[in-house]
């Protein structure tokens, strides 16, 4: 009777155990699948496998999660593999945040969270594709003039371009496997070549500048950038590392991509290279040569003695300027890349400061809901308010240091960091959902402090092609500065008070 006892109780623990380690499976996927903090992956894995007494090991890839769970008393390791592709559900990842906290704090068990987590997972998505196009539309809109200086005619462009590529990321890249190993190359090409195409109208009426980079928006690799610099930062370094190869290259493909689609137009129309060339130079007031200086016939008693005074021709680099060039007025009318003549008409003007009061709130509201955060959700106001507030401390800190990526991502960061790691602490809310569409927000806008993707009136055409590695430096600079925000953010937030009982789940 005793012998029968002891084996019905192995055998309750046994499947008490195997129901706990299954949560930690369904937990691990689901963070990876809806974009879970990656430096906050293992840690929080960690943490749930000892709230529930399960004895695990955790090591975190890109993309891979490998889970090891020792049994004490049989001595032997269970090695778990889980592999998921991220894709960014603000709405499923609170969810999953929420359910991770009861059964942490024993609100529900385990089998029931299992459940719950494995019907949300094949739950779809919380907006159809048809939504998704419209949403994506409006963010390229609103960035548009919000951020790179455009017109309603390149705004109106580029959130074409914008709906184009969501519709091509969502729908054909699942039916074609090699579509997706060049979608965002061709995308960025496409999107190019119709931009070059337009700016090369008689008028000037479109800005090859703002609808580039604009329309391509989405596909930028911020948030992966980001990430990257976090690992690092929260030293892991292998996973960290290989993100930010990855992150990098992909930069540098997405600028290859529209110097190539930029030339294709190019070899269609030579016209339009010249052109763009007449202009580039028409803005150059200082012009620098090197070579040799001969005398003329006409040479000056000055000249002659200056040449016995240095033994001979004058040779060297010689800098002429054209103090009679009224192209300091031209550089006046350049809006990030962009030239606007004031006597043009309203809808081929940028729009005014005071517009930022309206474009920037629905910037946030609309990426939000790209991210597919649902729109009842408690928590969309505060995303588009912690949004505002640190676009609002980066324009300030902007205006007295000027143009520093840097410096002025790490206060809007440190602001995001605040904010939402405050409102998670006093609400008991979820600070990384709240925070994304706000970090989302410093890529595009410190892109465009730093001139955005491309520079349309400025430069020759020399090695256009390197000058792809510049995108892959901004977007570096405006991560750096992001993660030093974000990290002392939350140690300034978390250093006092009492301690969590769960991981931190923030960046």
């Amino acid at each position: 009777m005793t012998l029968n006892s002891s084996y019905f109780k192995n055998g309750i623990a046994s499947v008490v155990i195997i129901a706990k380690q299954n949560f930690i499976l369904k937990l691990a996927r689901a963070l990876m699948l809806y974009g879970a903090p990656s430096h906050r992956l293992e840690s929080q894995l960690v943490a749930t496998a000892k709230v529930l007494s399960i004895p695990a090991q955790v090591i975190h890839f890109p993309g891979v999660v490998l889970m090891s769970f020792h049994d004490r008393v049989a001595k032997t390791s269970e090695t778990h593999i889980v592999k998921a592709t991220t894709r960014l559900q603000l709405g499923k990842l609170h969810r999953v945040h929420m359910i991770y906290r009861s059964v942490v704090h024993s609100q529900i068990g385990v089998a029931e969270g299992t459940e719950q987590l494995a019907k949300l997972i094949r739950a779809p998505p919380e907006y159809p594709i048809r939504l998704r196009c419209v949403f994506a539309f409006c963010c390229a809109f609103v960035i548009c003039l919000s951020s790179f200086g455009g017109s309603f005619l390149d705004a109106g462009v580029a959130g074409c371009a914008g709906a184009i590529l969501a519709y091509l990321q969502l729908h054909a890249v699942k039916r074609s496997v090699l579509f997706a190993n060049i979608f965002e190359i061709s995308t960025a090409i496409w999107v190019a070549f119709a931009a070059r195409a337009l700016s090369s109208w008689q008028g000037d009426y479109f800005c090859y500048s703002a609808i580039s980079t604009a329309g391509v928006v989405l596909i930028l690799p911020g948030f992966a950038v980001l990430s990257s610099a976090l690992e690092l930062a929260s030293k892991s370094i292998v996973s960290g590392a290989a993100r930010l190869v990855w992150a990098v290259s992909y930069t540098l493909f997405l600028g290859f991509s529209l110097t190539v689609g930029s030339d294709l137009w190019f070899i269609l129309d030579s016209d339009a290279r010249h052109r763009r060339q007449e202009a580039a130079d028409s803005l150059t007031t200082i012009s620098y040569i090197n070579g040799t200086l001969f005398p003329d016939v006409n040479s000056t008693d000055t000249f002659n003695s200056l040449r016995q005074t240095l033994g001979g021709d004058l040779d060297g680099s010689w800098t002429f300027v054209n103090k009679t060039s009224n192209v300091s007025k031209l550089y006046h009318y350049q809006i990030v890349g962009c030239y606007r003549d004031p006597s043009w008409e309203w809808w081929r003007q940028p729009l005014p400061i005071w517009s930022l009061f309206i474009l920037v709130p629905l910037y946030s509201l609309f990426n939000s809901f790209w991210n597919l955060q649902p729109w009842k959700s408690k928590q969309l106001p505060v995303m588009v308010s912690i949004s505002c507030f640190s676009y609002a401390a980066r324009k300030a800190l902007q205006h007295f240091i000027g143009p520093r990526n840097e410096v002025v991502s790490a206060m809007g960061a440190f602001v995001i960091g605040v904010l939402g790691n405050v409102y998670a602490r006093v609400f008991k809310g979820t600070a990384f959902t709240c925070m994304v569409t706000a970090v989302c927000f410093l890529v595009p806008s410190g892109l465009a402090a730093a001139g955005g993707l491309a520079m349309n009136y400025q430069g020759t055409t020399d090695d256009q092609y390197t000058s792809s590695i510049v995108i892959g430096v901004r977007m570096l600079s405006v991560a750096i500065g992001t993660t030093v925000g974000l990290l002392f953010s939350s140690l300034v937030v978390y250093a006092f008070g009492p301690k969590k009982k769960s991981a931190l789940f923030a960046f």
